[in-house]
């Protein structure tokens, strides 16, 4: 089975190779010639474990190859996935979908072939029909049926989420083509078959909306413990055992209930803004999922607040270590990251900031102000530094004995705003510690 995956990016990449390792002969084609001559000679335009190596195994074994000819890559495909991007659109918040609907159209007029058209990029409800009649209108000649398969790849697991995923959703539309469609899908799947993983086939818009739900629903769960750490400062209790208490109970689970500096990354940000601006649209507000994205967003510049105020009520002149950069570890993405505001907002308010990420800081340094200056070690960030704070809760920072952290700063401060450390063995080291909904 001969498959196209059109675009290189995070999605497309990992979905690409993921297809390759079962067996099926994977094409991928981006208009960014630097990206696939970097893909071609063995380098990774995006940091996430396993994937080098995936790449490579798969390349070498013929089923996985590059290209920028979107001609070269439709030929043969029995399907084309589109995995291109969908940011938020200035203005209004509304998912931009011009590249899918570009992407769609330049597959239609490039196959020689009746082929399935499948939207792996995150879409609003309803795209799908309106993919379906722009194939339609480009090439009336030929039989295109499009469906929708969203994808539900975390950063920094993306590999064992495809290999080992909770369900796969494929959404098709009524009638024999969305038939042929389907049957494409579960043969394209098949392998997971083994391992018995749920497959979810419902009407195109179904799957549309589930991406939506299942993203805003998360997105909810950490806003929500947020809160409830807040709360728990106010009255003395501790957040780590409400969520132990609470996530125990199996109507609600135990995941996402980790107190810290927000949500951030490629998906929750604009996909709760997306889904938001949809039901406006629809007459049906989600006012849950309004309030989820102000609360979010206001939290991230309360903890820059915070910061100021464990320093006394001022960073002026003062060197803050900021350690982690990208919004979750094991990645290298620092879209909708919460440096991205803290990080300005202390040095408008007067810091010296000194920033360390194993993976972000290539990525960080377009993004931050100027005036960043970059660490090459956790202690190296530290040293002579007034005030610390965590912000990505990366293993290497978890590792970090802290007697020699403090050693290494000339203040001691530190706020933990991923709760990484032991309160009482930070103070023991002599830290004045602070982390988030711990008495």
């Amino acid at each position: 089975m001969r498959i196209a995956m059109v675009g290189a990016g995070y999605v497309g990449l990992v979905s690409g190779a993921c297809f390759a390792e079962f067996g099926v002969d994977v094409c991928i084609v981006d208009t960014d010639a630097s990206k696939i001559e970097a893909l071609r000679g063995g380098r990774m335009p995006i940091y996430e474990p396993g994937l080098d190596k995936l790449v490579a195994d798969n390349v070498a074994d013929g089923r996985l190859s590059f290209t920028n000819d979107l001609a070269e890559a439709v030929r043969g495909a029995e399907a084309v996935f589109l995995a291109v991007g969908t940011p938020s659109r200035r203005g209004d918040g509304h998912a931009d979908l011009t590249y899918v609907y570009a992407a769609a159209e330049q597959v239609a007029k490039a196959a020689e072939r009746p082929l399935v058209l499948v939207t792996k990029s995150t879409v609003p409800v309803g795209t799908g029909r309106q993919v379906q009649e722009i194939v339609s209108r480009a090439r009336p000649d030929l039989s295109i049926e499009v469906a929708s398969n969203p994808e539900f790849l975390r950063e920094g697991s993306a590999i064992g989420d495809f290999m080992r995923p909770d369900r796969v959703v494929i959404g098709v539309m009524d009638g024999p083509g969305g038939e042929r469609a389907l049957a494409v899908l579960r043969r394209l799947y098949r392998p997971l078959n083994l391992i018995e993983v749920p497959i979810l086939s419902a009407r195109i818009e179904t799957a549309e909306l589930i991406k939506y739900a299942a993203n805003a629903f998360l997105a909810v769960k950490i806003t929500f413990i947020n809160e409830i750490a807040d709360l728990c400062e106010r009255v003395g209790a501790d957040v780590h055992d409400v969520s132990r208490g609470i996530g125990l109970d199996g109507r609600i689970g135990r995941k996402f209930l980790h107190p810290g500096p927000g949500y951030g990354g490629s998906c929750f940000p604009k996909d709760t803004l997306a889904l938001a601006r949809t039901a406006q649209d629809s007459g049906s507000p989600v006012r849950l999922v309004e309030t989820t994205i102000a609360v979010n967003d206001a939290r991230k510049e309360a903890l820059a607040r915070r910061v100021v105020e464990a320093c006394g009520g001022s960073v002026q002149g003062r060197t803050v270590a900021v350690l982690g950069l990208t919004f979750k570890p094991e990645t290298d993405d620092m879209r909708d990251a919460a440096s991205l505001v803290m990080v300005p907002a202390l040095i408008a308010a007067g810091a010296r900031v000194r920033a360390f990420d194993p993976q972000g800081m290539g990525h960080a340094k377009p993004l931050l102000p100027a005036g960043v200056e970059y660490a090459t070690s956790t202690l190296d960030a530290a040293t002579g530094a007034d005030a610390l704070v965590l912000l990505t809760e990366w293993n290497e920072f978890r590792a970090v004995a802290p007697e020699k952290l403090k050693a290494a700063m000339r203040g001691d401060v530190l706020l933990d705003f991923r709760n990484v450390y032991d309160p009482a063995a930070m103070r023991e080291a002599g830290f004045a510690y602070r982390s988030i909904g711990r008495p």
